[in-house]
């Protein structure tokens, strides 16, 4: 077989490198096109060579190209993947920092929270862009695979406004099956499970351990007793307890995301673990991100080293791409969990929603598995997020700033902790900051600046309620003693 796959944003070098990986696992793919485009050429000549040791080394008659230029990468593409950050760790840090003086602290910020609903204002209108693009010059029907944050709300405007067929994909799902595998003593081969809501809040709604059916009371003993997951995953376990249900997301993710565990400076140690970043430390996926590109850039060499191993000696990852890319081509069915519209599949959530759950893929494509009710309280928190998501996909396609005051005042963490003018002073201060990547706001920049310049709203000079410094390469190289 032979058909032309295309990544957006190749230059997130690890993560490009796994998806191509994966697809060349497929006997049948090996003779494909792999168009790498990114708007970094250093960074896509870094991949493109990455890329091409693969190949090379495994003698394949797999075809790379690396472009600037997306349309051309697009073009004539049946698959396209995006896994882009607009405005980059720049625009990222201002997510966090800004939110920080009005005493909101985030773990991650890229889903919802105030980071995550301005990375999606800085996103949808690129994804747009994309979308025109593949609508244009794509293969006819080609599916657009949206792995770049904030899930729910870039699928929601590709869906809604981009006129293509199009999937998001995540991998908590899996991670989080992991972990429950791990605490019911099987392998995960031996769990199946059903995992509904939407992307970030997603849960195990039924769970059979070698065809057992598991209980609530069942798990929340297995992970208090854990000696790893009982420190780490405090507010996954916390909700488990009231909720009576697991939930997808890490422990730092979760905690921004509810009312209830980031709100007061003094109880978040309570909740989070210093061990990894993902667990709650104040941006702790941003110190992660910047270390991971300084490392990357010094030790190219290394990297490129790695690819000249064997495919053979590769394990395909549980990433959804290739298998559902796969199951499209061959017929062999998958089944995994995918960001699409609603549309009742999930009966107690909105239709226009973007939801995660269940569905089987073979050459028809996507089906969902429709008529699924979640639990009322994890009903009622997804219902809350919706609310958001969809106020700020108003807010990014009209850049109507009040929109996005409404969408921020309306978000959860947000909302337990600051006043409405708060809220109103910080917005204004986050689209100032980040102007040059929002274009459709650029009419109410100058006004901004005046409210901003009047303001008396009172800020403090506050790295949250526990923040890291940023590790040099050398002491990273000391960490993991020189392996990544």
């Amino acid at each position: 077989m032979s058909f032309k796959v295309t990544v957006i944003g190749a230059g997130s070098i690890g993560f490009t490198k796994t998806l191509i990986s994966d697809l060349l696992k497929v006997p049948e793919f090996v003779d494909c096109e792999f168009a790498l485009t990114d708007i970094n050429p250093h960074n896509l000549d870094m991949v493109k060579q990455v890329i091409e040791t693969i190949v090379s080394v495994n003698k394949l008659p797999a075809r790379v190209t690396a472009t600037t230029d997306r349309r051309a990468a697009i073009s004539g593409a049946r698959y396209i993947m995006s896994c882009v950050r607009v405005g980059g760790l720049e625009a990222f840090s201002t997510d966090i920092s800004i939110p920080l003086k009005y005493g909101v602290d985030q773990c991650v910020g890229d889903t919802i929270c105030a980071g995550g609903i301005l990375y999606g204002q800085r996103n949808i209108p690129v994804i747009l862009d994309f979308c025109k693009d593949i609508r244009e010059v794509a293969e006819p029907g080609a599916l657009f695979l949206n792995y770049a944050n904030p899930m729910a709300m870039n699928t929601w405007a590709a869906d809604m406004y981009g006129g293509v067929n199009v999937v998001g994909l995540c991998h908590g799902v899996q991670h989080g099956a992991h972990q429950i595998a791990n605490v019911l003593g099987v392998e995960d081969s031996e769990l199946d499970y059903v995992c509904s809501g939407i992307n970030h809040q997603t849960w195990y709604i039924d769970i059979r351990a070698r065809g057992r059916k598991i209980e609530a009371d069942e798990l929340l003993a297995g992970f208090e007793k854990h000696p790893v997951y009982s420190k780490q995953e405090k507010v996954r376990i916390d909700v488990l307890k009231r909720f009576g249900v697991y939930s997808t997301e890490s422990n730092g993710h979760l905690s921004e995301y509810l009312p209830w565990y980031r709100k007061r400076p003094d109880e978040i140690g309570r909740w989070i673990d210093m061990s990894d970043w993902i667990h709650g430390e104040t941006g702790g996926y941003l110190r992660y991100s910047t270390e991971r590109r300084n490392w990357f850039e010094t030790d190219f060499p290394m990297f490129k080293e790695q690819a000249n191993k064997p495919l053979s000696e590769y394990k395909r990852t549980s990433e959804h791409a290739s298998y559902i890319i796969e199951a499209m081509e061959t017929g062999r069915v998958y089944r995994g969990h995918f960001n699409r519209r609603n549309n009742g599949i999930i009966t107690n959530l909105p239709d226009d929603a973007i939801i995660e759950s269940p569905g089987y893929v073979d050459r028809f494509g996507i089906n969902m598995i429709e008529g699924i009710t979640l639990p009322t309280a994890c009903a009622a928190t997804c219902s809350v997020s919706v609310s958001v998501q969809r106020l700020s996909v108003e807010a990014a396609m009209t850049g109507n700033i009040d929109t996005l005051k409404l969408a921020v005042l309306h978000d959860p963490l947000v909302g337990a902790i600051c006043t409405p003018d708060e809220v109103w002073a910080m917005v204004d201060e986050m689209v100032v900051a980040q102007a040059q990547w929002l274009p459709q706001y650029a009419d109410a920049v100058p006004a901004a600046k005046e409210r901003i310049a009047k303001s008396t709203v009172k800020t403090r000079d506050w790295d949250g309620a526990a923040r890291k410094k940023v590790r040099s390469v050398e002491e990273l190289r000391e960490v993991v003693g020189g392996h990544h």
